[in-house]
């Protein structure tokens, strides 16, 4: 399954994917134990991973920032961390795991403006790695931002990252299995 989440900035849609991960992981652990092992057995090599792939380099105070509340916000949650800031088709996933995928709007800035990024064909190779995400992973939750309804006036590069960001949200949400925007801590099913 694919799931999209979106929202604005502080929405809440970080916790609301987490969560989501959570439960498709209990949710599938439970079925696996269900035929595997008798009720009061668990078989840790049955449970489910949850990866969380980390797509914000760390730059600046406000970043570190940032970084270490959604460190804080997922902690003793299950999650193991790939850090991942271009080439997302290049991610070593585990084969069945809940992937939470945070966050596009980050991977896309990073494929247009880092060193490492393409540069060229952003959406197409953002696609790709999602795709890739996708079929490795046996439940893939996606995370984005609306950046689109500010009514400011930003420069050419700018409105270039807010054009390719909204062909992969466009694409993605194309894809996936269920989409929800998250508007002040309250999931909205779109999908």
């Amino acid at each position: 399954m694919i799931l999209l989440v979106t929202g604005g900035s502080g929405s809440g849609k970080s916790e609301y994917a987490e969560s989501r991960c959570m439960e498709l992981k209990m949710r599938e652990t439970a079925s696996d134990l269900k035929w595997t092992f008798p009720h009061n057995c668990v078989g840790t090599e049955q449970l489910r991973k949850m990866l969380y792939v980390a797509t914000m380099e760390p730059f600046g105070a406000e970043g570190e920032r940032r970084i270490a509340r959604h460190r804080k916000l997922r902690a003793g949650k299950g999650f193991e961390t790939l850090e991942c800031y271009t080439h997302l088709e290049d991610a070593d996933i585990p084969a069945g795991a809940v992937v939470l995928l945070e966050c596009l709007s980050n991977l896309v800035a990073n494929e247009m403006y880092s060193e490492s990024g393409r540069k060229d064909d952003v959406v197409g190779v953002v696609m790709e790695g999602i795709h890739h995400l996708a079929e490795k992973a046996e439940h893939l939750v996606i995370v984005t931002n609306n950046v689109f309804s500010d009514g400011i006036s930003y420069d050419d590069s700018t409105k270039e990252y807010q054009r390719c960001l909204a062909r992969a949200n466009v694409q993605t949400a194309a894809i996936a299995d269920e989409v929800f925007e998250v508007v002040v801590g309250i999931p909205i099913r779109g999908k």
